[in-house]
């Protein structure tokens, strides 16, 4: 495969994303102080040296990038034309490949979990996956369960048509997208005591909590129900750095009943902190962190004195 024009602009590192501070009584009361790490203004228009294309929109940026970024280079490194990876009816993750895919010259197929989805018309979602040329192919959620085991992995693969292509775990999150997160904790050195970030497959929480300084602490909060992250991020962890790495812990009570759940309680959280500090709140991850944040500090969770950064990942 020829190597894709303007790689190396795409994919080079991004400046660090901003970081807000916002003053809001329920954290300062109790004498925390809350900031925001902008990683949703990261990568947000890529120049693009195509006088046809112009500046393009990659959806999302954030984590799903320093995620993808050193896979996108190892495949095309390896001469790979086509990429494969996984997903829900909703991921944020295949959004993101499917963009990148096409902005690279690249191929790209989705495993969907669901295949009771595969004779309707596509959500808004999986319909901008295929606008950017991803091809989508549903399987049974029995199957999609067992793309852990490497057999079951190449069956799926295969099935999809998609053998000899490079495989991008579900969520992008394996031992080359922890070596990126890790760049976000870095950035992170000094800056707050407790760093916090939404959690859904683990690789970002990972990452973070091995960049960051010691004496600083990465904390999760699980989207999904299920309990099952801590050995994953362990075994994540494992693989990329050889065993532990950082000091990090869950707060697993927040997942307001589970994956893309958005109950009327926290859809008025997520609207209040919008009208108070006029930023724009995303509801399946953004709004769960900032719910647990803000019901840990009333219970006394963090001393008085405490900086507080939470990783804002994406944008609505």
């Amino acid at each position: 495969m020829n190597r894709p024009a303007n790689v190396d602009v795409l994919l080079q590192p991004r400046p660090p994303s901003p970081l807000q501070e916002i003053r809001d009584d329920r954290f300062e009361r109790h004498g925390v102080r809350l900031l925001l790490k902008r990683d949703d203004l990261i990568h947000t228009t890529i120049p693009w040296d195509s006088d046809l294309l112009g500046p393009v929109d990659l959806y999302p940026p954030g984590n799903k990038w320093r995620k993808l970024a050193p896979n996108l280079r190892a495949a095309v490194e390896a001469g790979h034309d086509t990429l494969v990876t996984f997903g829900g009816a909703y991921s944020n993750h295949l959004r993101a490949t499917a963009a990148a895919g096409r902005l690279l010259g690249l191929r790209t197929v989705g495993i969907v979990r669901g295949d009771e989805l595969a004779g309707r018309p596509l959500n808004d979602s999986l319909a901008r996956c295929a606008a950017d040329g991803m091809r989508l192919h549903f399987v049974s959620r029995a199957e999609y369960r067992g793309k852990a085991e490497p057999p079951a992995l190449a069956r799926l693969v295969d099935g999809a048509g998609a053998g000899g292509a490079y495989v991008v775990p579900e969520g992008g999150s394996n031992a080359l997208a922890l070596h990126g997160c890790a760049g976000l904790g870095r950035e992170l050195r000094g800056a707050a005591d407790v760093v916090a970030v939404a959690c859904g497959t683990g690789g970002t929480l990972a990452g973070l909590a091995a960049g960051l300084a010691p004496g600083q602490r990465a904390l999760g909060v699980p989207v999904l129900a299920g309990g099952f992250l801590d050995a994953e991020i362990r075994s994540l962890q494992r693989a990329a750095f050889g065993g532990p790495a950082g000091d990090w812990s869950l707060a697993e009570e927040f997942h307001h009943g589970g994956y893309a759940r958005v109950p009327a309680a926290l859809e008025a959280f997520a609207a209040d902190f919008e009208s108070r500090h006029g930023l724009p709140v995303e509801r399946i991850y953004v709004a769960k962190l900032l719910w647990a944040l803000a019901d840990l500090t009333a219970s006394g969770a963090f001393p008085r004195g405490t900086t507080l950064a939470a990783v804002v990942t994406g944008r609505p």
